[in-house]
């Protein structure tokens, strides 16, 4: 009897349900290659968490198996979690030499010392265990951006990583689509597709057709002109920087992550600036405001970026009357409040504010359903596997390959966490594995949990009121009044009754401590909790966080 081949597993850690957090493995017998490795940002009601990172404790108990990580492009939904990863596993990483640099900028950052970190370019193969790699060019909104054909023992998949179909892009190297046919012509097994854009109709425009946008900009400005856009998007500052220089402006980077990120490409050769055009911001003094053009961090509204505190007059350049200010970017969702707010505050300072409502200064870098459809003509996969996109997207993006004649059990919507079962003739789901959040806050990794977010909530929402109350060791009697704190509850000066009245009841409840015996003051302990935060609730109909410390003197 012959023997039964083992199958190609596919287990998604990330970006499938959510926009960001990308990571996907790919494991067949003893070898697992990990696609991308990327973070999220927390939600509202994630209070005080800095990042989200996928749970990779599957990778944590099969360590020993990872032949490496291919990392697609530098963005930070496909780069961030990777320090977080090199501190647990030794494997080296791939991925273009822009997307390296932003990298080793973050394990830097990390003091992470001695990472296997491989330059690849577009045609590279690398071999990782019994998964041949190769690297296929893509257009998108950020530079050395990859798609991947992994050819495994059961056939080939193909990765596309972020993607749209752009025959004009600004460094002139359009996307390889007779090298995505090439495989097609020949046989692949599942194609995992990019459902980011998977919604909108027709093609997502050129990144070139902004030019005439950013040229009507700068022909009507008559002061300084300052732009929010994605530090990552070299290509959308080479543009508005050419623009600029002919029009005779110096150019001065702002923000952390603007000056760092243009500094890597320049020294790349990706940006093409001039350096005696580029000015520190102590310089700018030296030029009339028609001669600057300032790129900003902030086209997000967020709250320590450069925009934000030019904005809010917190900055070494406050803007105002005559200045034009361009957003080059759309709002992430769940931002449009914080971009509004930067928008309304720059019209309040008597700034010109150009964004995407306004006039076309923004361009996706995902491909629409046309793009979409183009790239499911050319591979011709036998089953297709919708990623990177909340449900709405994954799903309308499976809506799509049916209608153009995939079957249905070939067309597979997976979940994070879910396992994929592959061979040359069926998939099927095998189960899961452990998946899903690991919260960063600070130095802490992980140690912020759903119960640790509920008491942040409550105490953002309701506010906390604390006790102390000293009773005597040796009788149980009071030693003292009740002293009590309120923070964000109510106004203690202004709340004179309710403190004393809770007092009061504090100071009843307390008596039972002479009157029992020393095993049961536990349960006192709890009577007196219960009976203040009815009290409360009663005068204000809010339950804060109750915090009662008891403590016994001689």
């Amino acid at each position: 009897m012959a023997k039964q081949r083992s199958k190609l597993k596919i287990i998604p850690l990330g970006g499938l349900g959510e926009i960001g957090k990308n990571m996907t493995v790919m494991e067949y017998e003893e070898d697992i290659i990990v696609i991308d490795c990327g973070l999220s940002f927390p939600d509202e009601d994630m209070l005080g968490v800095d990042m989200v990172i996928p749970d990779m404790t599957y990778l944590e108990e099969n360590f020993d198996r990872i032949r490496g990580f291919v990392i697609t492009h530098g963005h930070e939904d496909h780069i961030g979690a990777v320090p977080y990863a090199l501190q647990k596993f030794e494997a080296p990483v791939y991925g273009s030499r822009f997307t390296l640099a932003l990298i080793e900028h973050k394990l830097e950052e990390h003091k992470i010392k001695n990472a296997d970190l491989r330059c690849v370019a577009a045609g590279d193969t690398v071999e990782l265990g019994c998964f041949k790699v190769e690297f296929i060019k893509v257009s998108h909104s950020i530079a050395g951006a990859l798609a991947v054909a992994v050819t495994t023992p059961v056939g080939v998949v193909i990765h596309t990583g972020d993607f749209k179909v752009d025959y004009t892009p600004i460094d002139n190297e359009p996307i390889d689509i007779e090298r995505f046919a090439h495989y097609g012509s020949r046989g692949v097994l599942a194609l995992m597709m990019d459902s980011t854009n998977a919604e909108l109709p027709g093609y997502t425009p050129s990144e070139m057709e902004l030019g005439r946008t950013f040229r009507s900009v700068f022909d009507s400005a008559e002061g300084r002109v300052i732009v929010a856009s994605f530090a990552s998007n070299v290509y959308r500052i080479q543009q508005i920087a050419d623009v600029a220089v002919d029009h005779g402006r110096v150019l001065c980077f702002q923000g952390r992550s603007m000056v760092m990120i243009a500094r890597i490409a320049m020294d790349q050769g990706i940006l093409k600036l001039p350096e005696d055009r580029i000015v520190e911001v102590e310089k700018l003094k030296n030029y009339e405001d028609r001669e600057v053009c300032v790129f900003t961090t902030g086209s997000q509204g967020e709250s320590m970026s450069g925009l934000f505190r030019m904005a809010n007059a917190n900055h070494k350049l406050n803007i105002g009357k005559g200045d034009t200010v361009v957003i080059s970017a759309s709002a992430i969702p769940g931002n449009e409040k914080a971009v509004g707010k930067v928008i309304n505050q720059l019209f309040q300072r008597g700034a010109n504010v150009v964004y995407d409502r306004l006039a076309d200064v923004h361009v996706s870098g995902h491909a629409r359903r046309e793009e979409l459809k183009l790239m499911m003509r050319v591979v011709k996969p036998k089953f297709f596997i919708p990623v990177h996109g909340e449900a709405r997207h994954l799903h309308h993006h499976a809506l799509l390959a049916k209608s153009l004649g995939m079957k249905e059990p070939n067309v597979i919507v997976l979940e994070t966490g879910s396992v994929l079962e592959l061979n040359a003739r069926s998939c099927k789901l095998a189960g899961t594995v452990v998946s899903g959040n690991v919260l960063v806050d600070g130095a802490g990794v992980g140690d912020v949990g759903n119960a640790v977010l509920r008491e942040r909530r409550q105490l953002a929402q309701e506010g906390m009121f604390a006790m102390v109350i000293a009773i005597k060791s040796s009788t149980g009697e009071l030693a003292a009044e009740p002293e009590i704190i309120s923070r964000g509850f109510v106004f203690a000066k202004e709340a004179d009754e309710l403190m004393e009245e809770a007092k009061a009841v504090a100071r009843e409840q307390s008596l039972m401590f002479a009157a029992c015996d020393r095993s049961d003051w536990g349960n006192i302990k709890n009577v007196i909790r219960s009976s203040v935060k009815s009290c409360l609730y009663q005068h204000t109909k809010r339950t804060p966080v109750i915090q009662t410390v008891f403590m016994e003197v001689e």
